[in-house]
């Protein structure tokens, strides 16, 4: 009598296809990203996505399993090995990977216009830094739970739905799409200088007021669910204040402004 318990003829993979499916994903992340930290990939490309979002995704960075880390860390060994990536070290000690040439080459065959990470890993200051890193980790939130998301290299080329103009001549440091339904997210480090201040004002006015029209759209079959700050308490405050003092429709600005002041720490990075 046949074991029913006994289990059926499902082979296990070939190590060799599994490693190089993780290597090409990794191309194609540090493409999309510019550059990338190994916990990064390791919550990106060694994770699994959810197959559709939730009704409310959430900011928090994906914290990595030490299984995903070592697999990443082996993934990344290859690719060094290989010269397919630039390594270099970012202001808080991290090991940061970008496109070399022959990973450029790689993903060119695969019919993706790439082009090599080495000026994006050029004299980064510690502010930039920072603040790249949060919007990374947003970035790889969104995916991770099921969005189609626009990261902030993306989004600095033109390569989103903005196109280079942006929407109401801005665009934002991330965003997160979920069909029709957009979320814009700003990592707001510190106080903009005041003409970028003002400027802002008059973009979030604007686009309060277009929330506020029945059926309104900032793009062809788009609304804009949330615009998400990321910064400290002061800043957002402030920004309230402002906009209350020039009379903005409250409900609008209840309904799509959002702030997050404690997901991340935007301090200054300590040099060691």
């Amino acid at each position: 009598m046949k074991n029913i318990n006994q289990p059926t003829d499902k082979r296990r993979p070939d190590g060799r296809v599994v490693a190089l499916e993780a290597e090409r994903r990794t191309l194609r992340a540090l493409h999309r990203f510019g550059w990338l930290r190994t916990r990064d990939i390791a919550a990106l490309v060694h994770t699994k996505w959810a197959p559709r979002p939730a009704a409310e995704p959430g900011l928090s960075a994906v914290v990595a399993t030490e299984s995903a880390l070592r697999m990443a860390q082996r993934t990344l060994r290859r690719m060094r090995e290989s010269r397919l990536v630039l390594f270099a070290q970012g202001p808080d000690g991290s090991t940061l990977y970008a496109l070399a040439e022959p990973g450029v080459r790689a993903l060119r065959a695969l019919g993706i216009d790439a082009s090599t990470g080495k000026d994006s890993m050029r004299g980064i200051s510690g502010g930039y830094y920072r603040h790249r890193c949060v919007a990374n980790e947003i970035a790889i939130a969104g995916i991770v739970q099921g969005l189609r998301v626009s990261t902030e290299r993306e989004i600095a080329q033109g390569l989103w739905v903005g196109g280079e103009a942006g929407i109401a001549g801005k665009r934002p440091d991330v965003l997160w799409r979920n069909r029709e339904a957009w979320d814009w997210i700003e990592v707001q480090r510190s106080r903009p200088n005041a003409k970028d201040y003002e400027r802002l004002l008059a973009w979030l006015r604007h686009m309060l007021a277009v929330h506020t029209r029945p059926g309104a759209q900032i793009a062809e079959g788009a609304r804009l669910r949330k615009i998400v700050f990321v910064g400290n308490t002061a800043f957002g405050a402030r920004l309230l204040r402002d906009l209350r003092d020039k009379r903005v429709d409250e409900s609008a600005l209840v309904g799509l402004l959002s702030f997050s002041h404690s997901l991340y720490k935007l301090d200054p990075i300590k040099f060691c």
